[in-house]
């Protein structure tokens, strides 16, 4: 392990619905499960889909760069190669996004290829990308 790995415990309305959005539309591979949750290899960390269908789904957003950013998001920093991918991939399954495959920042420290969209049950995920790892914390 060259990184400590995180682990996030999440809401699903639906664990068949998580199943094929992480599963299958994302490439997660599945790993332990109950009847009440499924655990994802999530590009090397470890997310949990607990079923408790009154807290999914994201609530508030605030402005960042002229867009209504979900606050309460989780996603993960692909190689611009990958998140163009996963972009085109999204496209062609016909994902509506929240806000579009994008470069936010452009030409300041941070820049960043950016696009958010939501799980079934509302979960607000964000994927993105920098040119330079060094930017990831650039101020």
């Amino acid at each position: 392990m060259d990184i400590p790995r995180f682990h996030l415990a999440f809401p699903v309305r639906d664990l068949a619905e998580a199943r094929a959005f992480y599963g299958g539309l994302l490439g997660c591979p599945e790993g332990r499960s109950s009847e009440a949750w499924v655990d994802f290899d999530f590009y090397g960390h470890q997310i949990v889909a607990h079923l408790s269908p009154d807290e999914a789904g994201h609530r508030a957003t605030n402005a960042v760069d002229g867009h209504d950013v979900p606050v309460r998001h989780f996603g993960a920093i692909l190689t611009p190669p990958q998140w163009a991918a996963l972009a085109d991939k999204l496209k062609a399954a016909g994902t509506a996004f929240v806000i579009e495959p994008n470069i936010r920042f452009q030409g300041q420290p941070g820049e960043q290829a950016t696009m958010f969209f939501l799980d079934p049950s509302g979960n607000a995920l964000e994927f993105k990308a920098f040119a330079r790892d060094e930017m990831v914390f650039a101020k």
